[in-house]
């Protein structure tokens, strides 16, 4: 078992404590030791890391990670891409993430069916670098949901959804899927922006649909997310024991009531980036008449306004998400964390919060994961700078002088 002595850094915990100075013993995978000061533990070590006052905090955990997409345009697009080559895109975000810091990820979607539980595993068994990975089925939709491209003249068009109907496909499908070892079922309850016959406001899966895939799911222990934009679609989520509720940005009050009351295991991961960058720094994709046509900047303000209620009421809310998308490249995720910053008023550190410690309470792991704490996985970065002061330097990669994960060195300090 190997012993790696962090000293001379600058300890960003994500307990919420304010950064101080020490140092952080790690032994085998775990972090065993964590002290305020220098010169406090035994050198007596296999390996000694000076930080030179760098910063040293957990790995980001990412809420609604998408491994297989590839900066997608469109979902046909991701449709189109065989199976073969979805697991190689895979595989390849897989090691970027550890490159970005992202030592955790909650997936909120598989391209296929069966990718996530095969990068998964294969993580796992050490086969590939990559992080520590809940893996879930594709996006379970509706006909004329979100990722339902079918027409009448070309009925086998897909995407990265499969298209069930009536609480009997719905339950068979979740079996299926749980068969093949997910660990999440993916529903898509609302309808979304991109949907011009069932826009963001609609929920478009049934109350049966929704609560025949939740029997199963909680038969089997496994676990549920949610594409929830609609408020009744929010209500209906958090009913029927969906964990992680994404979007959720036409909350109303009796579904934030609802947030409220359930905030003991519910979470909610608003993923912003896409509106946020196509709001005001996406020249590149749209055109301002298009802005204003899709109502971007509405939708940012109403998901801002329903954030600081939500952070008001002590929900937990989970940054990153929705990266993978053309607007939002894989790599930029924590953007994510500037975005809650400058348009729902979190302060830098409850903004951080929402990609370790929430993230490693989400994960099931809120006592192992997401802090830097005696006990925990010693997944950690030391950084070049301070993000709190200035959260962008979790963007560049050149800023990440280490990343580690489980106690083994991702990227090695120089």
């Amino acid at each position: 078992m190997s012993r790696v002595l962090f000293t001379n850094v600058t300890i960003l915990d994500c307990t919420g404590a304010e950064p101080y100075p020490g140092e952080v013993l790690v032994e085998g995978t775990r972090i065993t030791a964590v002290t305020r000061g220098a010169n406090q533990l035994s050198r007596d070590v296999d390996e000694v890391i000076d930080g030179d006052g760098s910063t040293l905090m957990p790995g980001l955990i990412e809420s609604h990670a998408h491994l297989s997409i590839d900066d997608a345009a469109d979902l046909v697009q991701i449709g189109m891409i065989p199976p073969e080559e979805t697991t190689l895109i895979a595989v390849l975000n897989a090691k970027l993430y550890l490159d970005c810091g992202i030592t955790s990820c909650i997936s909120a979607a598989s391209a296929k069916p069966r990718t996530d539980v095969v990068i998964r595993n294969a993580i796992n068994k050490g086969q590939f670098p990559g992080p520590r990975l809940l893996a879930a089925s594709p996006w379970l939709t509706v006909t004329g949901g979100l990722g339902d491209m079918r027409t009448q003249h070309m009925p086998q068009m897909s995407s990265m959804a499969i298209t069930l109907d009536g609480p009997e496909e719905f339950r068979r499908m979740t079996r299926e899927l749980i068969r093949e070892g997910v660990d999440i079922i993916k529903l898509v309850i609302s309808g979304d922006t991109f949907v011009p016959h069932a826009p963001s406001h609609l929920t478009v899966m049934s109350e049966s649909e929704i609560a025949a895939a939740a029997e199963v799911v909680h038969a089997h222990g496994k676990r549920m997310s949610a594409h929830c934009r609609s408020a009744d679609s929010v209500k209906l989520a958090v009913k029927h024991g969906v964990k992680v509720i994404y979007h959720a940005n036409f909350a109303d009050e009796e579904a934030i009531d609802l947030l409220e009351a359930n905030k003991d295991w519910v979470f909610v991961s608003p993923n912003i980036g896409f509106t946020a960058t196509a709001s005001y720094a996406g020249e590149k994709w749209f055109t301002e008449e298009q802005v204003r046509e899709f109502g971007f900047r509405e939708e940012l303000a109403g998901a801002a306004s329903g954030l600081k209620e939500l952070k008001r009421r002590g929900i937990r809310i989970l940054g990153g998400g929705d990266y993978g998308f053309f607007v939002t490249p894989h790599g930029e995720n924590a953007r994510d964390i500037e975005h809650l910053i400058r348009y729902c008023d979190f302060t830098p550190m409850e903004a951080l919060l929402t990609m370790t410690k929430h993230g490693g309470a989400a994960m099931d792991l809120p006592n192992e994961l997401g802090q830097i704490q005696p006990g925990f996985f010693a997944d950690l970065l030391l950084v070049k700078g301070d993000p709190l002061n200035d959260p962008k330097v979790l963007i560049d990669r050149r800023n990440l002088l280490a990343v580690m994960k489980n106690g083994e060195f991702h990227r090695r300090p120089k």
